[in-house]
């Protein structure tokens, strides 16, 4: 199977597999915008893609949040507090 010669942009890249892997890339490319050392273009994909993974974490971290919502209406689990 060929590959496409379109370069990946923030656009055609795959949604992540989960929190853990979105948070991880977010991660990275914090610190590689961070070091300064992307081109005008390069931070700009970057911050694209890093405001995708910005909005899947948040969509995943309210949809954990509604499901203990949920159990704690259902089976009266209660929400843990840190000291």
């Amino acid at each position: 199977m060929a590959k496409s010669n379109q370069p990946q942009t923030a656009e055609n890249l795959p949604e992540p597999a989960d929190f853990e892997s979105a948070y991880t890339e977010l991660e990275t490319l914090f610190s590689q915008m961070e070091s300064g050392q992307m081109t005008l273009a390069q931070a700009l994909t970057a911050y694209k893609r890093g405001d995708a993974l910005l909005q899947y974490c948040q969509k995943t971290l309210n949809a954990a949040e509604q499901e203990v919502s949920l159990l704690t209406e259902q089976q009266t689990l209660e929400p843990f507090e840190a000291d």
